[in-house]
């Protein structure tokens, strides 16, 4: 794992120099901790340059910026291929020789055999890249197929930057950053800004799956794209060909591929672990790297004060069953405030998932032990996890066939009693309920679930469901148009048409890319841990599309291929209980402990000097949850991301962290 940046600048080769790639990459020292490297070219006015996480070829010979054998090809590359090996043994057998056993190096001899894009065919793992074409003065941009690693680049004024992260980019004297109300405004729907766009005007981020090819930045500034893998073409292809045979053999199938792509994500010349949640998908990857380890695999997880929000006894349960080496730390509300002032300079975009703070905090348990930690992250998107899904499948089709002035009356009079309420209401019937149906915060989910009635489509049900404030847009000043629910480079035509698979496909191209997987590299990459996904390896999700709509919910219960395997390793009395996420009581925070901070970010003065804020909505917001009428800790926690981000970034008009 690493951090990139990088310039070309043709008409003015000063704008590309040594020192100022260095000055990029200083920035993505928490990246890097084990190295850096700068390659220039002078006269055609290109530098590339590379800090090092060393994972594996701990050697120098592992060093980017990494010339091709022929020296046609200059690449920093971030990240990990997980097949290398098979690639190099295939790579061996038609002639190429390799100086050390660095995946960067593998990598480079495939593009100079079967050229960039077969080569990211046939690579599976996280990366994002840039290639220069020494010959062609062609310089490539790509990034993984689902998006774990970032990569954001600009053109400006006849000069192209990238970066891994926008505070490297915010080194340039020359680049003009200057946030966008449109992407505000998405940002406070979301709890994200998509892909492809970012908080600047102009810059972007590569879309997964994609490459952009650059050769004159005058005549064609955007460059020359292409795709490599397509969700939507892997979700139909699925569902065209869905597995053959019983229910074993499917479940066979699956813990052949899982076992192949966790070995490969195993290989590591440091040390490695995994995060340990007790929940589903973490004990399933756990379950599957202590069936091919020799000694207790490392597990790490943190716990919580608050029961509601503690998952500590669940996954030591696990951990003594699967025999892992496992460490645990009790977590205090002090510890969580603690990270909260250094989340805008940690994600340098607005982000507003509050699980960015456990999640920082187990990454940075795990860095104390070890360098590399898989993840049960992607199971819920790949699998059919969420219980949203469900939800809004079983809402739409009860009430769908109301009349529109029905469904808003209705969620009027559920609205009119505050969350606390329906959770004293959920606590009481809570013994009389199956499993399934105990959900922790009943109260928001309620809220949550009946202001979906006021859609009116299933559609437009999982636009509200997944807009953190569906009307937040309407709070910030100067947009130029709607924002959209999908991103710009995907079509609601390219989803497929049952609501299932159709709901998963949002989630894989959007949510999962732009919210998960955006938390975990910020929060892992500040304190030096790599963190691998095996769900997301692409043979995974291929298969994973293949299953049978109706095995992947049954009898109400999410992730059925998953929790059925995971019945051949670990007793479904240690798994079985409500989903709870992974969580911190912002609602109970924002009226306690973080009040006084809230306040001042809230406040009028605040407020009147924000070039795209309306105060009015946003205040009274908070007044109705410093209240308690109303839980509007989402909504909320996204405005603060949003207000402290801007405090952070000194001048909006050039960007640059305090």
């Amino acid at each position: 794992m690493c951090g990139i940046a990088g310039c070309w600048s043709p008409a003015d080769p000063a704008a590309a120099s040594p020192a100022l790639i260095t000055a990029m990459t200083d920035r993505l020292r928490h990246r890097g901790p084990d190295g850096s490297g700068v390659w220039c070219d002078p006269a055609v006015g290109i530098a590339l340059g590379h800090r090092r996480l060393s994972i594996v070829d701990l050697s120098p010979l592992g060093a980017q910026p990494m010339a091709s054998p022929s020296g046609r090809y200059q690449i920093v590359f971030n990240g990990e291929i997980y097949n290398y090996r098979a690639l190099r043994d295939v790579l061996a057998a038609t002639g190429a020789t390799f100086r050390g056993h660095s995946d960067t190096e593998v990598l480079l001899a495939g593009i100079e055999r079967w050229g960039l894009e077969r080569t990211l065919h046939r690579a599976h793992g996280m990366f994002a890249m840039a290639c220069w074409d020494v010959e062609r003065r062609a310089l490539t941009l790509a990034r993984d197929r689902t998006g774990e690693k970032p990569l954001y680049w600009v053109v400006q004024g006849g000069r192209l930057a990238f970066a891994s992260e926008l505070k490297a980019l915010a080194a340039l004297p020359w680049l003009r950053l200057e946030p966008s109300a449109d992407a505000v405004a998405a940002f406070l729907r979301f709890s994200y800004v998509p892909t492809p766009h970012a908080v600047f005007r102009g810059v972007g981020k590569l879309e997964p799956g994609t490459w952009r090819t650059f050769t004159d930045l005058a005549g064609e500034p955007a460059g020359a794209a292409g795709t490599f893998w397509s969700a939507a073409a892997v979700a139909r292809a699925g569902l065209d060909d869905p597995l053959p045979g019983d229910e074993s053999a499917a479940l066979d199938v699956l813990d052949g591929v899982l076992r192949t792509v966790i070995g490969e994500q195993m290989v590591a010349d440091v040390p490695l672990g995994a995060f340990l949640s007790g929940g589903v998908d973490s004990s399933l990857v756990v379950a599957l790297m202590q069936a091919q380890s020799s000694r207790p695999v490392r597990t790490f997880t943190i716990g919580f004060r608050e029961a509601r929000y503690d998952e500590a006894a669940a996954a030591a349960a696990v951990a003594r069953h699967l025999g892992t080496d496992h460490t645990a730390m009790v977590v205090s509300p002090e510890e969580c405030l603690a990270v909260i002032p250094h989340l805008a300079t940690m994600y340098d975009e607005p982000f507003g998932d509050s699980s960015q703070v456990p999640t920082h905090l187990v990454a940075a348990l795990a860095r104390r032990h070890v360098t590399v930690s898989l993840s049960g992250d992607g199971g819920d998107e790949v699998f059919g996890g969420y219980t949203r899904y469900l939800w809004t499948e079983r809402l739409w089709h009860r009430v769908g066939g109301w009349p529109a002035i029905a469904r808003r009356a209705a969620a009027r009079a559920v609205l009119t009693v505050p969350t606390e309420a329906w959770d004293g209401v959920a606590a009481m019937a809570r013994p009389a309920l199956p499993p399934r149906l105990r959900v922790a915060q009943a109260g928001d989910k309620l809220h949550k679930a009946v202001a979906l009635l006021r859609a009116d489509s299933l559609d437009g049900v999982y636009d509200r469901l997944i807009s953190n404030w569906f009307d937040g847009p309407g709070a910030v000043r100067g947009t130029t148009r709607a924002v959209a629910a999908w991103p710009d480079w995907v079509q609601p035509a390219d989803a497929p048409s049952p609501p299932l698979p159709r709901m998963q496909y949002r989630d894989l191209v959007g949510y999962l890319p732009d919210d998960i997987l955006v938390k975990v590299d910020r929060a892992t990459m500040a304190v030096s841990l790599e963190s691998r996904a095996p769900f997301l390896d692409a043979r995974v999700i291929e298969l994973a599309w293949r299953l049978p709509v109706g095995r992947r919910v049954v009898n109400g219960q999410g992730k059925w291929a998953l929790r059925r395997l995971l019945d051949r390793y670990v007793p479904r009395t240690l798994i079985e209980r409500p989903k709870q996420g992974f969580a911190i009581p912002v609602a109970e925070w924002l009226r306690g402990p973080l009040r006084d901070w809230a306040d001042d970010l809230l406040g009028a003065a605040s407020l009147a000097r924000d070039p795209f804020l309306d105060p009015a909505p946003v205040q009274a917001l908070w007044r109705a949850h410093r209240s308690g009428a109303r839980n509007h800790q989402a909504s909320l926690w996204n405005v603060l991301m949003y207000v402290a981000w801007r405090d952070a970034w000194h001048d909006a008009s050039r960007g640059a962290p305090r």
